[in-house]
């Protein structure tokens, strides 16, 4: 069984630590991104989540929000799937949407990516 607990590293050298998962499905903990949408330093946020509950045997499927709030006006909504392979090695797999605050209406079009 795949354990979303513990730290994570992604193809861009970002780390995720979830340090709280509950019994519940909840977790929580935090984000150290390498990629800014301002190019500038790395920079540690908050993450909640919830994970389903698999079935027996199943691989748990997860979503969580990080908030860029310390250095971008920005939100990102992540949902995935955790996976072990046969030799036990644990991978998350994400989609992602980020949602960066616009000045107006007319401007949505280009908020999210």
């Amino acid at each position: 069984q795949c354990q979303l607990n513990g730290l994570w590293r992604n193809e861009q050298d970002s780390l995720m630590e979830i340090s709280a998962l509950r019994d519940n499905g909840d977790f929580q903990g935090k984000y150290l991104t390498q990629v800014t949408l301002s190019g500038g330093c790395a920079h540690i946020s908050p993450l909640k989540g919830i994970q389903q509950q698999p079935g027996e045997g199943g691989w748990p499927t997860f979503a969580f929000v990080v908030r860029w709030d310390k250095f971008s006006n920005a939100t990102t909504a992540f949902a995935g799937q955790c996976f072990v392979d046969a030799g036990g090695k644990e991978t998350l797999t994400t989609m992602w949407l980020l949602r960066e605050a616009v000045g107006s209406l007319k401007e949505d079009w280009k908020a999210t990516r």
